[in-house]
């Protein structure tokens, strides 16, 4: 990989186990998609591996994979903005 970008395809392999992992696999039962809290869950455990200038996005595309939705938008959650008038 360079540059965080995929050259080979052993690199695209090893980045869709990584995803499968975060949103289907051992890494998905840490953060519980769909569970209040899940997006701060996933910051906690991928800070650990990934930079903090990427994180968020990461966190914030396997939430897409994982749910269907964006952060605050999955069945069941709620923003900060619902519920103001």
């Amino acid at each position: 990989m360079a540059d965080g970008r995929e050259t080979t395809p052993n690199d695209v392999a090893a980045t869709q186990r990584l995803m499968a992992y975060w949103t289907d696999g051992a890494g998905a039962a840490k953060i519980q998609w769909g569970v209040p809290g899940d997006f701060d869950r996933c910051v906690t455990q991928l800070s650990k591996h990934v930079g903090p200038g990427i994180v968020k996005g990461l966190c914030s595309n396997l939430h897409l994979r994982a749910t269907g939705a964006r952060p605050g938008n999955a069945p069941g959650e709620t923003t900060a903005h619902q519920g103001d008038s």
